[in-house]
């Protein structure tokens, strides 16, 4: 019997529709998609080292750099060389009082450099001669401060506080001897999102996105090298797979892994352990961390395309993190940088918008009308980086 013969619904049973066809492809991309996951979640299963590594990396290396490397001025080394003594000038050595100062130590003049030089202060406050008589008589008096600028954050910070201190206590000693009234106006501080001003609060979360963006870069472009140079890529070449399933494949099972890892970090370390408030929701920051990942994920498949080795991945990746680290706002804020700069860090890498994204929702409650912005630049800017991987991915590993 003839096609022709056959009657017109037996026909069209046998002609496939453009609808159905296009269904059952994309069913086959995501069963590829979905088997080729399953064997990168067991390739990260059976490498202890890269387990160790991610686990370290969201605990006890968040910790550590959050109480650590504080920045707050706290037990500084105070040397006073008071040539007055007076009650103003003792005064101003029992002002200077823990836990932001140690007890000032009295010193002589000629041991002010040996002692700066050997590190024993950090400051060094030189009392002059009748500074309290000139004071009292209404003449110009100055007190000098010796600075080891060495440690810049500590002596900033350091600077300012032995500064308010002489000041409050010289103008409360004029106030009471002079029996004049208080000053005419109060300064009231109100201190938003952090109001002890703990660094731990910002240093935990901004190394949670650093060790985020260095544990990703590693793992997805460590995943390929590591097949190139074992000869596993090979067999991935014969199977029926296209090349973005296979940069899916690796994205999807690091990204899992790396939100994972984050949502507990945040959890347990910063929120649990370090006693971190958290003022916005946590399921906005995971979805635009999982969008972060994408991209940062993409640039870690272009950068183990254009290296051939695991030593070569290993040193191209290392300015490529320290740069986009250091000038994404985490360390330092963005707008302390030249306008230049900024302006490209903010074109060619999603990490300064993850940055201000992930300040606005957890540390000022931002929700996502706010911050759909950066999210979007993050996705536009990961777009590239996919788009651009799958290129090179295509160029070296297929065509190669």
């Amino acid at each position: 019997m003839s096609l022709a013969s056959q009657p017109t619904e037996s026909r069209e049973r046998l002609i496939p529709r453009p609808g159905s066809y296009c269904f059952a492809k994309l069913r086959l991309h995501l069963t590829n998609v979905y088997r080729l996951l399953i064997k990168e979640l067991r390739s990260l299963r059976s490498d202890p080292v890269m387990l160790a590594l991610v686990a370290y990396a969201f605990t006890v290396a968040i910790y550590a750099a959050a109480t650590g490397a504080s920045t707050e001025a706290t037990n500084l080394a105070v040397g006073i060389v008071d040539e007055d003594q007076s009650e103003l000038s003792r005064g101003i050595a029992d002002a200077l009082t823990p836990p932001i100062f140690k007890p000032a130590v009295q010193i002589a003049s000629t041991e002010i450099d040996p002692a700066m030089n050997s590190q024993r202060f950090l400051f060094v406050i030189e009392i002059p001669p009748k500074l309290q008589s000139d004071i009292l008589t209404g003449r110009q008096a100055s007190v000098q401060v010796d600075i080891d600028a060495t440690a810049v954050a500590h002596a900033f910070n350091g600077m300012i506080e032995v500064q308010t201190v002489i000041t409050n206590y010289v103008t409360d000693f004029i106030t009471r001897r002079e029996g004049l009234p208080g000053p005419p106006a109060k300064m009231i501080t109100r201190v938003k999102f952090n109001p002890n001003l703990k660094s731990s609060w910002f240093t935990s979360v901004m190394q949670i996105i650093s060790n985020l963006t260095m544990i990703t870069v590693i793992l997805t472009g460590a995943a390929l090298i590591r097949e190139r140079e074992q000869g596993t890529v090979e067999h991935l070449l014969v199977m029926p797979v296209v090349p973005s399933e296979i940069m899916l494949s690796k994205i999807l099972a690091n990204g899992i892994v790396i939100v994972l890892a984050t949502a507990l970090s945040l959890w347990l370390v910063v929120e649990w352990w370090l006693q971190v408030p958290v003022a916005g929701s946590r399921l906005l920051f995971l979805g635009g961390a999982c969008i972060y990942v994408f991209a940062v994920a993409a640039l870690g498949i272009a950068l183990g395309t254009i290296a051939s080795t695991m030593a070569q991945f290993g040193l191209l990746s290392i300015p490529v993190l320290l740069v986009m680290m250091l000038l994404s706002g985490s360390t330092t804020p963005l707008e302390s940088m030249p306008v230049w700069l900024k302006d490209i860090m903010m074109v060619i890498s999603p990490t300064p918008h993850f940055v201000i994204f992930t300040q606005d929702v957890l540390y000022r409650g931002a929700d996502l009308s706010i911050v759909w912005r950066d999210i979007l630049a993050t996705a536009a800017i990961g777009s590239i980086y996919f788009a651009y991987a799958l290129h090179r991915f295509r160029r070296v590993i297929f065509s190669g």
